[in-house]
């Protein structure tokens, strides 16, 4: 079986989507679950993991950094999701567009990853298809193949 990459950079510069309209209907319904994340704030803990600590060993540094960057970060964040959203029906996305695409897909990964407490010991990502977070599992793979083909098509 011919595995076809759902990403893929074009001669011509352009990327390529090839997407099945499932999962545009997935991908469709990120921005705004990320959206009411950054909400919250760093209170949620997967929110904070989009912001993680710069000092670790003087707090009042720490929260002098987060004073000053974490606006600036989720500022950001909401443009690249602006961004996507924008481009969610596209068939071709520019480099600008893919960026956007990488940083918001990425950024939705790392907070499900978080939710989901993903670690990198692959005997821990084993879960049953009747465990209730099996679809969040599978999305998270999902959106890291994603991420993967993307950049991959970037590096093209």
């Amino acid at each position: 079986m011919k595995f076809t990459r759902r990403i893929k950079r074009t001669r011509s510069g352009v990327f390529e989507l090839r997407l099945s309209p499932e999962e545009r209907d997935v991908l469709r319904g990120l921005p705004a679950q990320m959206r009411d994340a950054l909400e919250l704030g760093n209170d949620d803990p997967a929110v904070a993991r989009l912001n993680p600590s710069a000092c670790l060993d003087d707090a009042e540094v720490d929260a002098e950094f987060h004073q000053m960057m974490d606006d600036d970060l989720n500022a950001g964040r909401l443009q690249a999701l602006d961004a996507f959203e924008a481009t969610v029906d596209a068939t071709s996305l520019d480099e600008e567009a893919a960026l956007a695409w990488m940083r918001a897909i990425n950024d939705v990964r790392l907070l499900l990853g978080t939710r989901l407490d993903v670690s990198e010991d692959p005997g821990k990502r084993h879960v049953d298809a009747d465990d209730p977070r099996a679809p969040g599992f599978a999305l998270y793979d999902y959106l890291s193949l994603l991420t993967q083909e993307l950049v991959e098509a970037l590096e093209s």
